[in-house]
């Protein structure tokens, strides 16, 4: 017999869902809670860009009869037909409702949630524009976010002209179909088909699934801590990050053989460095978009001469190699002739020919990961033989998004189901090489690309490709929502790339970007620059001397703080909770607390507001709770509350509790950080 914790009430013709007390589901004969329909789907994908359009048609309205505690059956109208059949079950952390409907024509899903006036809501994976997802909705595919992400400016109406690439603010690499609610529960759909969080409406939210039957899991807790904390260990927690990767920052180099130079250059400004990242390793090819990588994943000796010798020699200095590798092959590489006669890549429709992506300017194969040989292969041969035992240390875990949906797969499951899937099958097998050589917990693989089930495989997340810009919905503050959404839901680590990626069409880094992006970065788990897609067209950190000794600067402080990180790390395993965090998360007595996010805790102890607009020299910063905050730069003491924070260049808004127990640590900031002259 279910636990009344868990359990429909017959109420006035239809019924109510409560678990722990919350009203969660309200069907009623004027206002049904279940919603069938027949789909009438088409897709159009370039390039990683996806154009989904839906003309459902609506079936009749369901009636409820045969109301249990754990069981409901439905009607379509006056039949006596059951159409659809709801069950639910109550485990020890969560309750689960399993929608199933007896209709053949019903392959979309929809069910209605009780929505309340002032209620907030967040989640839905990494959401970028957005971290309060009331009042919009959010389609829940994983694609390419799209250059610009607004639709009122030009860079994105122009990135839409030539070829759909312009997104929108809901687009993402790693969408997750699950919520929290400022009522204390969250709700995760289990179901990897396109669906579609919709919060729009202030009665009801809603979350369609194109599916026939879906699966619902409801989760509550006493306070936020417990609920993130409860869908971390549902989702499988992230792999502790590496102390290297912690105590120093990596520098990105694209230059070939002069990167070893350069980074000497870095050294011997007084940057911290832990890490060398080489994503040109495989060698380059040059096209419109910029310099790009040739995708085949070996070391490229032409580009990088003697690099077992140099990665030696980095490695008796304490400074890892890192490099980089996505799941698709180039057709004119080797491993694509390989993969090919082994039968290891994703087929046409058609006929038994590899099906072939596009990706501007080249073309590639997809390593079939539903097949196992397939997955062992790539471990293996690729990540296995010619990434770990060639040195490397860590690696950028390119893409995963670009699934199409008109293909073949080895175990013959249905692209559109796999689709979302594709990232953590992807990062599975990234896991997985990392594991067969006993390097987990040391190699550092990131990604962008995601979905539910990522987590337990991914140790660090990158939010993705922003512009080299203080844009609203796509530059250096939507790496901040990306981490503070996606910690939510059970990724504890994130970090972005510092000085953004995307240059197009005359948008090119200022130095005030580069130096506004390193004091951010500073105060995040991983602290790794990038040269971006034009690196000869945009300011580097190692530009300029001002340039340099700021961010050699913001290293030494990202390296200071790593006692802290570390202890952050250890509560990570055996909590959950995420190093970045909104402010809601112990503060949900600020009603404040839920709408900002441009500023976040960092741990319980700190709290970062980073400068994201253009031209500031001072800004807004909210201390919530009802002690004093410290300034970490001067000292000085700020009691709860809205400030005016003066933010010269080296000097982002950062705060600690007065009582924390790294007090010590936090004003030691200042010495390592020394003086910076710009």
């Amino acid at each position: 017999m279910i636990e009344q914790r868990a359990a429909f009430v017959a109420q006035d013709g239809g019924f109510d869902l409560v678990i722990d007390g919350r009203l969660l589901i309200r069907h009623r004969p004027d206002a049904p809670a279940i919603q069938l329909a027949r789909g009438n789907a088409q897709i159009e994908m370039l390039r990683g860009n996806f154009k989904i359009e839906d003309r459902p048609s609506l079936l009749p309205a369901l009636t409820v009869a045969d109301v249990a505690a754990d069981r409901v059956i439905l009607y379509m109208q006056a039949s006596r037909a059951p159409a659809a059949s709801l069950t639910l079950h109550f485990g020890e952390e969560a309750a689960a409702l399993h929608i199933e409907t007896h209709d053949p024509a019903c392959d979309r899903t929809t069910l209605f949630f009780v929505a309340e006036a002032g209620e907030h809501i967040c989640g839905g994976g990494e959401q970028m524009s957005y971290l309060n997802l009331r009042g919009r909705a959010f389609p829940i595919w994983t694609s390419e976010p799209g250059v610009g992400r607004d639709k009122t400016r030009e860079l994105t109406q122009i990135m839409d002209h030539e070829g759909m690439a312009g997104g929108d603010y809901w687009t993402t690499n790693y969408p997750q179909p699950t919520f929290l609610s400022s009522r204390l529960y969250a709700c995760h759909l289990e179901s990897s088909a396109y669906s579609l969080m919709d919060f729009s409406d202030g009665a009801r939210h809603a979350i369609t699934v194109w599916q026939g039957s879906a699966r619902f899991e409801f989760f509550t807790a006493g306070d936020y801590p417990g609920l993130v904390s409860k869908l971390s260990a549902r989702f499988g927690k992230q792999p502790a990050l590496p102390d290297w990767a912690i105590t120093g920052a990596i520098i990105g180099l694209k230059d070939g053989e002069r990167s070893f130079e350069r980074l000497d250059h870095i050294i011997a400004s007084g940057a911290v460095v832990s890490g060398l990242w080489c994503e040109d390793w495989v060698g380059i090819r040059q096209t419109s978009f910029g310099r790009r990588l040739f995708w085949n994943w070996d070391w490229n000796a032409a580009r990088y001469p003697g690099l077992p010798a140099r990665i030696k020699a980095l490695g008796d200095q304490g400074i890892r190699f890192l490099g980089y590798v996505n799941p698709y092959l180039a057709i004119d590489g080797a491993q694509y002739q390989l993969a090919k006669a082994a039968g290891y890549l994703a087929l046409r429709l058609d006929s038994d020919a590899p099906y072939i992506v596009d990706f501007g300017e080249f073309d590639c194969g997809i390593v079939d990961f539903t097949n196992p040989d397939a997955c062992d292969w790539f471990a293996e041969r690729i990540i296995g033989k010619e990434m770990l035992d060639f040195g490397l240390s860590g690696w950028m875990a390119d893409f995963g998004e670009y699934l199409p949906t008109d293909l073949r797969l080895y175990d013959g499951r249905d692209p559109m189901l796999a689709h979302n899937q594709w990232p953590v099958l992807w990062a599975k097998v990234n896991a997985d090489a990392v594991a067969r050589r006993g390097k987990t917990g040391d190699a550092l693989f990131f990604m962008r690309a995601g979905f539910s089930g990522v987590q337990q495989h991914c140790p660090l997340l990158w939010a993705g490709d922003q512009c080299v810009d203080f844009s609203r919905h796509d530059g250096i503050g939507t790496a901040i929502t990306a981490a503070l959404s996606a910690g939510l839901v059970g990724n504890t680590y994130s970090h972005s790339d510092v000085g953004g990626y995307t240059s197009l069409h005359g948008l090119v880094r200022s130095e005030e970007l580069i130096m506004r992006w390193a004091e951010m970065a500073a105060f995040t788990p991983v602290m790794r620059t990038h040269e971006g897609n034009r690196p000869d067209d945009n300011l580097q950190v190692d530009s300029n001397p001002a340039l340099l000794a700021h961010f050699a600067a913001m290293s030494r402080v990202h390296a200071a703080l790593a006692p802290y990180v570390k202890s952050l790390i250890a509560e990570a395993g055996a909590t959950g909770l995420p190093l970045q965090r909104p402010l809601f998360l112990h503060y949900p007595a600020d009603p404040q607390s839920f709408e900002i996010q441009d500023q976040y805790l960092y741990g319980a102890d700190l709290l970062v507001a980073p400068v994201i607009e253009a031209g500031a020299s001072a800004r807004a910063v909210f201390l919530p709770g009802d002690a004093p905050w410290v300034h970490i730069w001067t000292g000085k003491g700020y009691l709860p509350g809205q400030h005016i924070i003066d933010a010269p260049f080296g000097a982002p808004p950062a705060f600690a509790r007065a009582d924390s127990s790294f007090a010590d640590l936090f004003a030691s900031l200042v010495a390592a950080r020394g003086q910076i002259s710009l």
